[in-house]
């Protein structure tokens, strides 16, 4: 593993201040929605206990999930992004439900060779 430089950025799958940020937000979150819900109204005393267990588990459990999804973090291979896809253009197929190659001549004689025509 090569070591950073000073002045270089970090990777954003190495780095761990974005994944604590982003479970801090939730945990003061979850710190004021459960202080102010758990209290049941102004005429009782706020309910801290329960605000900083709450804030406690959602600070974690964001954390995990945070940790888990840069692990499973997988770059695509280089030849996706090629265009090698089946369709390269976005002209109409031929076949397939889109528009034949045969040329549309109401003098053929035969009553399926306009498009929308119907054989029976």
């Amino acid at each position: 593993m090569a070591h950073q430089k000073p002045g270089e950025p970090r990777n954003m799958r190495t780095s761990v201040k974005g994944p604590l940020m982003f479970s801090a937000f939730w945990g003061v979150l979850a710190f004021f929605a459960v202080l102010i819900f758990a209290s049941g109204g102004s005429a009782r005393s706020p309910r801290f206990d329960l605000a900083f267990t709450g804030a406690g588990i959602a600070f974690i459990v964001t954390l995990v999930i945070a940790a888990m999804l840069s692990m499973s973090h997988k770059d695509n291979a280089e030849h996706l992004g090629k265009g090698s896809g089946v369709n390269l253009t976005s002209r109409k197929p031929s076949g397939h439900g889109g528009y034949s190659a045969r040329p549309d001549s109401p003098d053929s004689g035969t009553p399926d060779s306009r498009p929308g025509g119907d054989p029976r």
